[in-house]
Order: structure tokens, then sequence, then C-alpha cells
């Protein structure tokens, strides 16, 4: 990757995703893809109801463009790209969206949103919306296959990076855009790409507002390709291209993101979480809930030892005194030490468990004190996350629990009546009653059905 590629060599790596969407049909996607895209359109739906009524999407709604494009959950209408910016926000607000566990990276709560916005914006079908989600979904998965781990070194967000490039793929597909307004689609998109992770120091909100800002800003690059607009050519393997300025501590892996395409979906092995909170928690959470379930006692613990891998420590385990004790329900959701206090002490953590009474709780709080981590050499991370607890007693008693892989993933995936229940639980969370007509409005999407104005039932009061 020195200097400059030669513009006289191969295509661009632009060019070659560009070359591909372009030949790409919406047959051309395997039945087991299309269930996946389904499942993922049906997460994020029941994701968007539950949040509907949270403050961090009531302030973006209040800031967002008038228009006259649905919001998911409410009776209100915004521009185009607000659309694709709340719903893309409150998709991901109660950190409980899929997630990708070879990168790790979010998929479902930025392409959803650009593809639905995209989709009211340039009266596309339903058949086009599924295919869009699927193109889409399987870029961001092999983009972060690309730079494993290296997106968060460099303190970015690899959802908000990378998902910025995969929803622009995403559109271009179900808008079947030419190879060239692909190419310069992906190129202008790389200027607007952006997304710090100082989030993880105080519990703030803009992890929430990645993917939505991801997803806008693929609808007006597409919008401004489509136009003319040039983007670099280069804008991944360039000097000062993508890779570079995201992920510069490794070389990119672009193999990963180019070979077999089309014929190998990686996307297939996307997880979908169980509980509301940060991916790699979740392994711990089911450890400490299998614990609890146990009846082990819970006083007289000398300390909680987790074993850990080295790429998580600082989003998840540190600062240790804050992670111990969350200064917000938000931040809590990153915190390895009160996940498991909560699988322990309520042998759940539900939408409900992460509030403020919650994080104000003497009984979580004593627990998630004790609990500390030591690094695993030998974890496997970022490959699969996994889970272990060691309880230390006064008395010198241990007991152990752990778990090499993340439940709802392709080593324990949800089933589809799991996938289906989940979605009710979130939308009755947001206060809707009507669970099962929404059910069928996305099952009828994600089947094709030839009647385009499917989408205005999310519309909800």
């Amino acid at each position: 990757m020195s200097g400059l590629p030669n513009k006289d060599a191969q295509p661009s790596v632009s060019e070659i995703l560009a070359d591909w969407i372009e030949a790409l049909k919406p047959n051309d996607i395997p039945t087991a893809t299309r269930e996946k895209a389904r499942d993922i359109l049906v997460d994020i739906i029941g994701l968007c109801m539950a949040a509907r009524n949270e403050d961090y999407v009531l302030a973006i709604k209040a800031a967002s463009e008038p228009g006259d494009h649905i919001i998911i959950g409410h009776t209100d209408k915004v521009s185009a790209s607000s659309a694709a910016l709340i719903n893309g926000t409150a998709a991901h607000g109660e950190d409980f969206d899929d997630t990708f566990e070879g990168g790790p990276v979010h998929s479902g709560v930025v392409i959803v949103p650009a593809i639905l916005a995209a989709a009211q914006a340039h009266n596309l079908s339903n058949e086009r919306i599924m295919f869009g989600i699927a193109v889409g979904t399987e870029v961001l998965c092999r983009l972060a296959l690309t730079l494993p781990k290296a997106v968060h070194k460099a303190g970015f967000h690899p959802t908000a990076v990378l998902g910025a490039f995969a929803a622009t793929a995403g559109i271009c597909a179900a808008c079947g855009s030419d190879r060239k307004t692909t190419a310069n689609a992906l190129g202008i998109v790389g200027s607007m790409a952006s997304g710090i992770i100082e989030y993880l120091g105080d519990g703030s909100w803009t992890k929430r507002m990645h993917p939505g800002w991801a997803a806008q800003s693929a609808l007006r690059a597409f919008n401004m390709a489509a136009a003319g607009f040039i983007g670099p050519r280069y804008v991944f393997e360039g000097a000062h291209g993508a890779f570079r300025a995201f992920a510069h501590t490794i070389e990119p892996k672009t193999e990963e993101l180019i070979d077999d395409l089309g014929a190998r979906y990686v996307m297939d092995t996307i997880t979908f979480k169980p509980f509301p909170c940060g991916t790699m928690v979740q392994p711990y959470i089911d450890c400490a809930v299998r614990l609890g379930q146990r009846n082990v006692p819970t006083d007289n613990i000398s300390r909680i030892i987790c074993k850990t891998a080295e790429g998580i420590v600082h989003r998840l385990w540190e600062p240790i005194d804050l992670k111990q004790k969350p200064p917000t329900s938000y931040a809590a959701k990153f915190s390895v030490p009160f996940g498991v206090a909560l699988g322990l002490v309520r042998h759940q953590a539900a939408l409900e468990d992460f509030t403020t009474a919650s994080i104000n709780d003497p009984e979580l709080l004593s627990i998630a004190s004790k609990v500390d981590f030591e690094i695993d050499p030998d974890n496997p991370y970022p490959a699969a996350f996994t889970g272990h607890i060691r309880i230390e007693y006064a008395d010198g008693t241990i007991i152990e629990e752990e778990q090499d892989h993340m439940r709802g993933g392709a080593k324990e995936p949800l089933t589809r009546q799991e996938i289906n229940d989940k979605f009710r639980a979130n939308v009755r969370f947001g206060q809707i009653t009507d669970t099962e007509s929404i059910l069928d409005v996305c099952d009828r999407i994600a089947a094709g059905d030839d009647d385009t104005t499917l989408l205005r039932e999310f519309a909800q009061t």
C-alpha cells in the first residue's frame, strides 16, 4: 500500500464492488440470505418501535427537517435524510440490534433505515428493498472482515465508518445504479464517514446516532453521484483512503472484501442479540444467568474474575471503577461488571433492567464492585465472542462458568420464533399493542409483495 495506486492498473476496490452490484440481480440472492435479510428487517422495525418514546429519539426528532418521509413508530413526517438519521438512531439506541462477530460491526441499524429512506424517495418495490438490504449487509460484513479490530483501535466506531460505505452500496443496488454512479457514490461517502468512540468514557449518546448518520450520509452520497458529482476512485486503498485513515495499524485484508463476491454470503452468520447491551457483554450475562439459576450464593464473595480478550478491555472494562458503577443507564450497557451482576441477581437482562433505578440498586452495585478481569492471550476475539466467570468466596470455594460463543450467532442461532417473539416484546415495550399486523407487513415486504404502500404501516400513534 505504498503510494497512490497506478491509475492504469487493475480496477480499484470501489470499481470492483460497483461491477458486482451492477451485474447482480435480486434472484441471484440465495434463499438463506434472503431469509436472513427478512429477520434483519423484522428486528430493526421492532427496535425502532421499542425506542420511539425514548428521550434521545425525541431529541433528534426535534432537530429534524420537515418532509414527507416516515419515521418508524411515529405519525410525523420528515425529510428523507432526517428519516434515515432518526430511524438509525432509534434502531441502535438500546444496543439490542444484530452484530457480525467477524468485525465486530452492526448491520441492520445502518442498512435498513438507509434503504427504507431511499425506497420512499425513489418509489422502490419491496423486492428492490430486500435486495438493497441484502447487498448492503453483505458489503458491511465483508468490510468488517477486511479491517478486523483495527477501526476500533484507531478510535473510530466501525458501524459508523464502514456502515456509510455499505449503506451506499445497498442504496445503489436497490436503485439499480450503473457502475459509474456506484463507484462515485462510494468515493463521495468516504468523506462523510465518521464516528469516534469517546462516548465510552461517560455513557453519552453519540454512539446511538452513528448508524443514523451513516444511513443519511449514504443517501446523500447516492443522490450526489446520481446527479454527476465525482468521488475519488481509490477511496478505499488510496494513499489517503479509508483503509489508511480509519485502520492505519494493519494491512487491510482486501481479499476478504472482494474475493468470491456472490459465491459466498458471509452475512448468513449474523448474530441476533438476546440481550439489549454491548455485544461482547452478552456471553458473560449468559454465564451469570446460569450461575444465578443454580442459586449460587451471592454473599461472602471475595471477588469475581472474568477472563477476557485484550481487544475489548478499553471498551467494556476500563476504567474499571466506572464500569463497576456505571454513571448512566446507557453506560451500563457497555459494562461487563454490571451485566454479570444482573445475571447473578435478577437472572435476566431485559430492556427494563437498564434503567436509572437499576444502576442505583445497592444489591447490583455490591456484586458489580467485586467483578474484575484478567486477559486471556488465547481468546479468539473477534472470530468469536466468549464468556468466563470465576467466583471466589472468602472460604476458598471457587465456582466457574464459561461459554465459547455468543448465543444468537452461528453456533447457537435464535430461531425464527425467538426472533418474532423478540420483535413482539420490543413493539409492546414501545407501547404499541398491535404487534401481529406490523409483523405481517414486515413479512409481506420481505416476500416482495407488489404493494409499495406497505411502508406507511410503520407509522404509528
